[in-house]
C-alpha cells in the first residue's frame, strides 16, 4: 500500500532499517489527549465534531518520517493530537478501516458503547446483510432455473 516492503515496528524489530513504527518520544500510557478530526474522513463521519479527546496505552507510533508518505496515499491522516503528531489514519476507499493510537474500548461502556465501536459494528451488520442478500438472490435465481 505504501509501497514498503519491508516496514517493521520497533517493539518487534528494533534494528530494521524502516521503523514505520517506532518509540514514541515521549510514552503515552495513561493519558488523554484532545484530537482534532480531520473533516471528510470516515472519522470525523462517526463522531460528528472535530475535536475529541481519548484515552491512551501505548509507547510507540507513526514514525515522523513516513507521516509525508501516509499523507499522500490512500491510507490517510484522520486525527492529529495538539502538536500535529498522527493518532488517527483510515483507509479513504474501505467500507471501515481506522486505525488508532488510543484503545477506544477504554471509554467505553454497554450503556455507553464507543463511537468507533458501534460504528464498526454498524459496518459490520451491513457487510453481513448485504452477503446474506447476494446469497439469497444466488440461490433464489439458482432454483428457478
Amino acid at each position: 500500500m505504501l509501497d514498503i516492503h519491508d516496514a517493521e515496528h520497533e517493539e518487534t524489530a528494533p534494528h530494521a532499517p524502516n521503523l514505520v513504527i517506532s518509540k514514541l518520544t515521549c510514552s503515552l500510557v495513561g493519558q488523554a489527549q484532545t484530537i482534532k478530526i480531520m473533516p471528510g474522513t470516515l472519522a470525523h463521519q462517526v463522531y460528528r465534531k472535530e475535536e475529541i479527546v481519548e484515552e491512551f496505552r501505548c509507547n510507540y507510533g507513526l514514525n515522523p518520517e513516513y507521516r509525508d508518505k501516509i499523507g499522500s496515499g490512500e491510507l490517510k491522516i484522520a486525527g492529529v493530537d495538539s502538536n500535529g503528531e498522527v493518532r488517527i489514519v483510515e483507509l479513504s476507499d474501505h467500507r471501515f478501516f481506522i486505525a488508532t493510537l488510543f484503545l477506544p474500548q477504554l471509554s467505553s461502556s454497554s450503556d455507553m458503547p464507543h463511537p468507533l465501536i458501534m460504528a464498526y459494528l454498524r459496518t459490520a451488520i451491513a457487510f453481513q446483510r448485504r452477503l446474506f442478500e447476494r446469497s439469497c438472490y444466488v440461490n433464489a435465481k439458482e432454483s428457478v432455473m
